[in-house]
């Protein structure tokens, strides 16, 4: 792990690495904003930012305010890129922006050519873990979140995992893959004709199926154009519903799907995860 930049930031270190994943088979870039408590010696609970399509490890540091907060709260906030990256990285054939690079879409990809690095899934919930609390002054409590490629990542992640995080949360995020245009392309291109694995990165299919409980947040947008057609926040209440799993979902008048919509709200979330992060 090789530090590449090191800025101060309310007190603490808004920092940006590089390491060689095995997972991804290639040079991967991450950032991490380290609060003030970590310069005393003191190991501190990790929040790991999962963002969404087109986005890199930077959008998230820049945009959404969160340092302030992370520094008051003393919580790591950790922000992976969305793809592995490299001149041998397979790409989608046209550049489209919902698939490939920047759009890992956070599954392990069975199919060639994107098996060969689209790891993402391991990468989150394996590799990345594992480097950050063996290089870090952080502890083994964590939590994760996302927006909208990066929130349907974080909820899948969590609710496979629910004895790695203690809470998740998501702005805008994709709920069901499997029911909309970004998210039936993806899966069908990485994981193939198999519905076993689809609904494995599904959150309303994971939830009917019976996933374990966690504390859960959802902001959606009533002004966000991906609303209706790729998010369809509606059908994870419907699952929710059925299956009397809580979690709190909101609804912000006004608000889009931008970082404009993160910033108003990612103080909400910071204080959401730290009642949870020991």
């Amino acid at each position: 792990m090789k530090l590449l930049s090191s800025v101060q930031c309310f007190g603490g270190l808004q920092n940006q690495y590089e390491h060689v994943s095995e997972a991804l088979n290639c040079t991967m870039q991450f950032s991490v904003y380290l609060p003030p408590q970590t310069q005393a010696g003191q190991k501190v609970p990790v929040a790991y930012w999962l963002s969404g399509l087109t986005c890199t490890d930077q959008n998230f540091a820049i945009k959404a305010g969160a340092q302030r907060v992370a520094a008051e709260l003393g919580i790591a906030v950790v922000m992976p890129d969305t793809s592995p990256r490299g001149d041998g990285v397979p790409d989608d054939q046209d550049k489209a922006y919902d698939f490939g690079l920047g759009a890992g879409f956070y599954v392990d990809a069975t199919e060639v050519p994107w098996s060969s690095h689209y790891k993402m899934y391991s990468y989150i919930v394996d590799e990345l873990p594992a480097l950050i609390e063996e290089g870090l002054p952080v502890s083994k409590c964590k939590s994760v979140f996302g927006h909208s490629m990066g929130g349907h990542g974080a909820l899948t992640i969590a609710l496979n995992n629910p004895a790695l995080y203690v809470a998740v949360s998501a702005f805008s995020p994709i709920v069901s893959p499997m029911q909309c245009p970004w998210g039936q392309k993806a899966l069908a291109l990485y994981l193939g004709n198999n519905p076993e694995a689809w609904q494995r990165h599904d959150t309303v299919a994971l939830i009917r199926s019976g996933a374990q409980q966690l504390p859960m947040l959802i902001d959606q947008g009533l002004a966000d154009n991906f609303l209706a057609s790729q998010l369809k926040t509606e059908l994870l209440e419907a699952a929710l519903k059925e299956t009397g799993y809580l979690a709190e979902v909101r609804y912000q008048v006004g608000y889009d799907h931008s970082y404009y919509f993160i910033a108003s709200f990612i103080e909400d979330h910071l204080r959401f995860h730290a009642r949870y992060l020991k």
